[in-house]
C-alpha cells in the first residue's frame, strides 16, 4: 500500500520499546505478566498495576473508528500538499481498551464515520537512520479479512 502522508514526512524513531511495532508488520502490543493488561504504546511499567514484568502481545489488526479528525490546516510545509487528511483513533476488536492513532487510507470510500469497521494494512518505507525497513500500520475500511491482512 502507498504511504498516506508525504514521502518526506517524519518517521518514528526506533527504540527497544517500539522496534517490533514498527518493523514486524504486526500490531505488536505489550501485556502485563502480573495482571494481564494489554497496553499500547509500550511503557516501562504496566499502567494498571505498575509491574515491570511485561511481555509481547499481538492484535489481529481489526477494529472500529473510535474518533477522528479531518485536518485542513497543515502542521508544517511538508504537509501542505496533503490537506485535508485524517487522523483516526482506532479501537481494536480483540483489545477494546487499546486504541491506536493512525490514518484511514481509503478516501474514495466516502466520509469517515465513528463506528466504521477498519483493518490494518502496512506500507514499507526505508528507515533513514538504519538499514531496517519500517512497516507502518495504516487502516482501510471494511470487514475483517483474517489475521494481519496485507
Amino acid at each position: 500500500m502507498d504511504r498516506y502522508l508525504p514521502e518526506d514526512w517524519i518517521l518514528p524513531a526506533l527504540d527497544d520499546g517500539n522496534r517490533d511495532f514498527f518493523t514486524s508488520g504486526r500490531l505488536a502490543l505489550q501485556r502485563c505478566v502480573e495482571c494481564g493488561t494489554v497496553q499500547h504504546p509500550p511503557e516501562d511499567v504496566c499502567r494498571s498495576c505498575q509491574s515491570q514484568r511485561l511481555e509481547a502481545a499481538e492484535a489481529e489488526g481489526n477494529g472500529r473508528i473510535y474518533s477522528f479528525s479531518i485536518v485542513h490546516h497543515p502542521l508544517g510545509p511538508k504537509l501542505a500538499g496533503s490537506v485535508p487528511y485524517n487522523v483516526a483513533l482506532i479501537q481494536l476488536d480483540d483489545h477494546p481498551h487499546v486504541r491506536i492513532v493512525g490514518n484511514v487510507c481509503d478516501p474514495d470510500e466516502g466520509p469517515l464515520e465513528i463506528g466504521q469497521r477498519v483493518r490494518a494494512v502496512w506500507t514499507t518505507v526505508p528507515d533513514p537512520h538504519s538499514d531496517e525497513p519500517l512497516r507502518l500500520p495504516q487502516w482501510v475500511r471494511g470487514e475483517p479479512a483474517g489475521p494481519q491482512a496485507e
